[in-house]
């Protein structure tokens, strides 16, 4: 997973982590439109992404990219960001070294390459992917969040 993906995911789940609280087990078709929400509703979705614009300056570009994608994408790509960034948050923190290594170690093969890269990867030990891991870390990520 690229940075620049991990960090998309987490501003998405920032944008739509509190309608989740917001919905419950409500359906979307259920929850009302934007104008119809009470203000202490959209004070509820906003409050979240304005923290991390105030916490984060020198990232507000960013941020402000990440929304843009986010708005452009189709709704099965939306999803399966969303599923995405869920898998990445249920990691643990050597998980997500794992997931590095393997994306950079993965990022040039085509995809006859990639799927005997993981075949391989599928056969090994755990130790066997751990001792990999460790020999073929993933750059350094500067200054990457999780």
């Amino acid at each position: 997973m690229t940075h620049r993906f991990a960090i998309l995911l987490l501003a998405a789940s920032a944008l739509t982590a509190p309608t989740l609280a917001l919905a419950q087990d409500a359906k979307p078709d259920a929850l009302p439109a934007w104008d119809q929400l009470t203000p202490a509703q959209r004070e509820l979705l906003i409050a979240p992404v304005r923290d991390r614009w105030n916490r984060e300056p020198e990232r507000r570009p960013q941020l402000l990219e990440f929304a843009k994608r986010w708005q452009s994408m189709p709704p099965p790509q939306r999803d399966r960001a969303r599923h995405g960034m869920q898998r990445w948050e249920a990691m643990t923190p050597e998980q997500r070294d794992q997931a590095r290594a393997l994306f950079h170690a993965m990022r040039g093969m085509d995809k006859d390459a990639r799927r005997a890269f993981m075949d391989k990867w599928r056969q090994m030990t755990p130790q066997q992917q751990a001792d990999w891991v460790r020999t073929h870390p993933a750059p350094a990520r500067g200054d990457a969040r999780d």
